[in-house]
């Protein structure tokens, strides 16, 4: 499927309106399916399952009662879903009202307080031991009511167990989806202090490594100027030495930002790491002796860096897989495919238990490639039912395949 037919589908597609602090807000903003919210509406097939096992079964009353309160109750459900966090407690509260005001008529109303039981943990934002006060308080009115209406014991003692049960899995799971969503926030602000500290260094050293360097050519400049009158050999000696003095900085320019360009390898595998298993992957690397002890020149280094870092991401983006693992080994380049015997290359493989699929060579993938190339290495790609893996060869000696004018240019 394209993009253009994907965004066309998510053009049309509808979307419940939703405040940015509701649950279905918070849920979309999480990177969460909507659908998956509403799925627990799924719950309420015990109004139609309950008159199973009552005398009447199901009689006018119930159907007409049904009619007048189920839509009524889905309602509720949808405010409770997309209202903002300071309003939809009260659907909540009305689910609960709903049921003790159709008690003496509806059994069926059992499963609106139970929904509004639960809802009450998710919406309304307190602590785990008032929570479980508000349900004893709640069960207790609904004990009382019920006896008072001559229910039987046996039809009210499962009240407070459900209740009770559900509600605290559903808020210890919201517990975690806020804890997760805090984790998330401060892993993206050390990366915004990282790179805020990253460009502040960036600057220093450049106003420390050209600032001296330019004022020296200005200097030599306007000497060179001053003598070109009087004494033509000085200012061709100040001339070349500005030339010398501009060919040195440049020199140094580009060291520093090659610097900057250059990711390493033991950063991206930390990276990697926090990255999967943070979306609940489990991530594993090894590097064998061969791997472990080469010197790495700063291209095969970053060119590794930058792989690894593409295919990381590719694989918490589509590969739904439950376990990525990384293999770093060093090889004699006649293993290599197209390999000459020449030099030593060092290998990568990357391989996850994801879905697998058909690749669509991106910009990620092409540059990947292209990146290897240059060095003289190579770059493969195998995915099906299995997993996909990913697999680079690059020669340790690499700096030599580069061209000269690539060089140059960088």
């Amino acid at each position: 499927m394209t993009a253009q037919s994907s965004s066309a589908r998510a053009s049309w597609r509808p979307r419940l309106p939703a405040a940015p602090d509701s649950v279905l807000g918070i849920a979309r903003r999480q990177g969460r399916p909507a659908w998956g919210e509403g799925l627990h509406a799924l719950w309420s097939m015990w109004v139609f399952v309950v008159p199973l096992f009552t005398p009447a079964g199901y009689d006018l009353r119930w159907l007409m009662l049904t009619l007048a309160s189920y839509p009524l109750f889905l309602a509720l459900f949808a405010g409770a879903l997309v209202l903002p966090a300071r309003r939809a407690p009260w659907c909540a509260l009305a689910m609960i009202l709903l049921c003790l005001v159709l008690l003496p008529w509806y059994v069926s109303g059992l499963s609106y307080f139970v929904f509004g039981c639960v809802f009450l943990g998710v919406l309304a934002r307190a602590s785990l031991w008032r929570y479980v006060l508000m349900l004893a308080v709640l069960n207790a009115l609904l004990m009382g009511w019920a006896r008072v209406l001559g229910y039987p014991w046996p039809v009210l003692v499962w009240m407070p167990m459900t209740t009770m049960v559900i509600g605290l899995l559903v808020h210890v799971e919201r517990l975690r989806h806020v804890q997760d969503a805090a984790l998330r926030l401060s892993h993206d602000e050390v990366r915004r202090l990282a790179a805020v500290a990253e460009r502040e260094r960036i600057g220093r050293d450049l106003h420390d490594l050209l600032g001296h360097t330019l004022s020296m050519v200005a200097l030599k400049a306007d000497l060179a100027a001053k003598l070109m009158a009087r004494d033509r050999d000085g200012a061709q000696r100040e001339i070349v030495e500005v030339g010398s003095i501009a060919r040195d900085a440049l020199s140094q320019v580009r060291e520093a930002v090659s610097g900057i360009r250059a990711a390493g390898l033991a950063g991206e595998l930390a990276a990697a790491r926090l990255l999967l298993e943070t979306d609940g992957v489990a991530f594993d690397y090894a590097l064998d002796a061969a791997a472990s002890h080469a010197r790495l020149p700063q291209a095969v280094e970053t060119a590794l860096a930058l792989a690894l870092r593409e295919g990381v991401t590719n694989v918490q983006r589509h590969a739904r897989a439950h376990r990525v693992r990384v293999d770093i080994t060093g090889e004699p380049a006649g293993d290599r495919p197209g390999g000459d015997g020449e030099a030593a290359v060092l290998r990568m493989r990357l391989r996850d238990d994801g879905r697998g699929g058909a690749i669509a060579p991106g910009h990620g993938l092409t540059g990947m490639r292209e990146r290897f190339e240059a060095l003289g290495g190579r770059v493969r790609i195998d995915s099906g039912a299995a997993g996909t893996c990913l697999e680079v060869w690059v020669p340790l000696d690499a700096t030599r395949h580069v061209p000269a004018t690539r060089e140059a240019a960088r």
